[in-house]
C-alpha cells in the first residue's frame, strides 16, 4: 500500500506568524477577564461597592449609570473577545468586529465622561483609558495584519 502526500498550495497554509499570535493571545486574555469584569458589574449594588472601598456617593453614581452603557459596555466585551479570538485564528472578520468593540468602548468612556463618573471615580479615568488603548491596539494589530494579507 502506497500513500501519497499531496502538498496543500500556500494560500492555504499561511504560516501563524508570532507578531500576530502572541499580542492576539495576550488581548484574548485580557478580554476574557474583561468578560469576568463584565459579569461582576452586571451583579453588583451598591452594598457590593462598598465593601469593595467605594464611597455611597461614589457607588449610587456608578449604580444608577443609564441602561445604554451597560449595552455598550457589553458591545465592547464581547466584540474584544470574540474578535481577538479570531484575530489569533487569522481570520478577516477580526477588523470589523475589533472596530465595533473600539467604537462601544468609545461610547462607554464618553458616557461615563458626561456623567460625570471620571471626577467621581477618577480611578475609572485610568482604568478606561487603558481599556479604550488596549481595543485600538487590537484593532490596529488586525488593520495590520490585513494589509500583510496574514488574515484568511
Amino acid at each position: 500500500m502506497e500513500i501519497t502526500m499531496t502538498a496543500l498550495p500556500l494560500s492555504q497554509t499561511k504560516e501563524r506568524p508570532l507578531w500576530l499570535v502572541l499580542p492576539a493571545g495576550a488581548a484574548l486574555a485580557w478580554n476574557v477577564f474583561g468578560l469576568w469584569q463584565f459579569g461582576k458589574f452586571l451583579t453588583q449594588t451598591p452594598a457590593s461597592l462598598m465593601a469593595e472601598g467605594m464611597t455611597e456617593a461614589q457607588a449610587a453614581a456608578y449604580t444608577s449609570l443609564p441602561g445604554w452603557m451597560t449595552w455598550v459596555f457589553a458591545v465592547g466585551v464581547i466584540g474584544g473577545a470574540f474578535g481577538t479570538a479570531l484575530l489569533a485564528l487569522q481570520r478577516r472578520g477580526a477588523v470589523r468586529v475589533l472596530g465595533v468593540s473600539l467604537a462601544g468602548y468609545v461610547a462607554l468612556f464618553a458616557g461615563d465622561w458626561a456623567h460625570g463618573l471620571f471626577a467621581i471615580l477618577p480611578s475609572q479615568l485610568a482604568i478606561l483609558s487603558m481599556v479604550v488603548a488596549i481595543a485600538a491596539a487590537a484593532f490596529g494589530l488586525a488593520l495590520f495584519a490585513a494589509k500583510r494579507d496574514s488574515l484568511r
